[in-house]
């Protein structure tokens, strides 16, 4: 299976900017096209659940067939460096919104109501109204707004998608629901639909580009799948993987459920089929209604997944994927594995806007989800409340560009809560990976992603003398990175980073 490349782009430049609190570089420009002379556009942002960067035709694995998402990249800009800045849902989907990471809105991990948890349930937990979403700036300039799929913000009245900006709201508030004739809420009232997830989602999201035709709509589209469980799917999408011997990532590792992981995959990669299938359908509806060239669509995902990856599956708070029980932990359970492997937090990411963005094109620049609510705004000729807090940066200079590197590092955040206790915090450049739990000693992790850009050596299990100078330069460095940037967006895991008095 095909990874993702890796960039060697001016890596201590970016790293001084991001201790400085700037994420920005804009030292590589070519040419660029201007905003100026063409109008706000339609927003098509259509965001997948669980999907990986390497589910994807484009990332080069020939195992992922996804013809109209192929083709989408061959008609815009290709991401292959996007980012989430934490790896599950809510945190990661509140972030899109808000361009502020999970802690800072009290929202660490997904909502968890009803489940299993080793912190307790959280049946009042939301996004808060104090936190200004992109939707609502959009509202504000005029668009008409609508959220079709997944929320997974909250559950009360006041964390409704409606009091986020959205004017209209076909979907579920919760983390998840049945891949097949799902219980959804249509502008405020609950109904069964029969049939499969995917195609509802797509069928209520033609009828809104449909309806609003002749207005400006920003419409978000956020489909459950390839959320787990994977099946059913439509007989066509399932079919390429009936008698494929599937390929995985790293099939020798030790213990292996490999019968169980090529399953996992086929079922996986015929869910991200459907989708394939069903972004062909509103192409084709933008096409009739002559909606192309004045609609930006935008495909995304909320974070990654990992299948036979590193011995695991799942996201951020991955599961072993393994014969045998695993070893248990104060705060990591049997079978858990919570980690920010490169698989959980890049997402597949593409951006069309005929006659704006080139065709074809691909810019290697890292974006955390964080950046687009200042992107859109951008795009959309407006801008947020002059007191909102926006952590992203505007990604429209390597939009118009692909020549034009804005950032080469990337930093995730992740305070798993129910299936495990961790605070893991994360830097990269590209070339170089720490990630340190603050919660958990000896969870600590250090890659060289130039010479192992699969994580399957974590340099910190050797010795320290072990390692290089340069390497333990490098650590030093990403270590007064990670602590920079946990103190400026105050962390509430700050203070454990800080000394502790000895007791007398």
């Amino acid at each position: 299976m095909t990874r993702l490349n890796y960039f060697k782009v001016l890596p201590t430049l970016s790293l001084a900017l991001f201790l400085m609190g700037c994420e920005q570089f804009s030292g590589l420009v070519g040419s660029q096209t201007s905003l100026n002379d063409v109008e706000a556009p339609n927003i098509l942002f259509i965001y997948t659940d669980d999907q990986a960067p390497w589910a994807l035709g484009r990332s080069g694995n020939k195992q992922a067939l996804t013809p109209n998402l192929d083709k989408l990249a061959s008609q815009g800009m290709y991401l292959p460096n996007a980012y989430a800045t934490t790896p599950v849902c809510t945190p990661s989907r509140a972030g899109l919104l808000t361009s502020q990471y999970g802690y800072e809105l009290g929202l660490d991990d997904w909502i968890n109501t009803t489940a299993k948890s080793l912190t307790g349930n959280q049946p009042d937990l939301g996004l808060e109204q104090k936190f200004e979403t992109w939707p609502e700036v959009l509202q504000r300039a005029g668009y008409t707004t609508g959220l079709i799929g997944k929320w997974h913000l909250g559950y009360q009245p006041q964390h409704h998608p409606t009091q986020h900006g959205y004017q209209e709201f076909v979907g579920f508030v919760g983390g998840g629901t049945t891949p097949e004739n799902p219980l959804l809420d249509i502008n405020g009232e609950v109904k069964r639909q029969t049939g499969l997830t995917t195609d509802i989602l797509t069928d209520h999201a033609v009828n809104f580009i449909q309806k609003h035709k002749s207005k400006r709509f920003a419409l978000s589209l956020h489909y459950r799948a390839p959320h787990y469980q994977f099946l059913p799917v439509a007989p066509e999408d399932e079919a390429p993987y009936l008698d494929m011997d599937m390929k995985l990532p790293h099939p020798n590792y030790p213990d292996l459920d490999t019968q169980r992981a090529k399953q996992l995959m086929r079922e996986y990669l015929s869910s991200v089929r459907g989708i394939d299938r069903n972004l062909g359908r509103i192409m084709a509806a933008l096409e009739q209604l002559n909606l192309v060239n004045n609609t930006m669509v935008v495909f995304s995902s909320d974070h990654g997944y990992n299948i036979g990856f590193n011995g695991i599956w799942h996201k951020g708070n991955g599961f072993w994927l393994l014969n045998n029980k695993t070893q248990s932990t104060k705060n990591v359970p049997s079978g858990q594995r919570p980690n920010l492997y490169d698989p959980s937090l890049k997402v597949p990411t593409i951006v069309r806007w005929p006659n704006v963005i080139k065709a074809n094109s691909e810019n290697v620049s890292t974006m955390p989800n964080l950046d687009w609510f200042p992107t859109l705004v951008r795009i959309a000729r407006t801008k947020a409340s002059p007191d909102n807090i926006i952590r992203g940066k505007d990604f429209v200079p390597a939009l118009l560009d692909e020549n034009t590197i804005l950032s080469t590092n990337y930093y995730a955040a992740y305070t798993t809560q129910h299936q495990s206790v961790t605070g893991m915090r994360m830097y990269s450049n590209g070339q170089y990976k720490l990630l340190r739990d603050f919660k958990n000693e000896g969870r600590d992790e250090f890659y060289d992603l130039s010479q192992d850009p699969e994580e399957t050596t974590n340099l910190l299990v050797q010795e320290q003398a072990q390692l290089t100078e340069k390497q333990q330069s490098i650590i030093a460095q990403f270590d007064k990175a990670i602590l920079n940037k946990m103190r400026i967006t105050a962390d509430p895991l700050f203070e454990l980073t800080k000394p502790q008095p000895i007791a007398r």
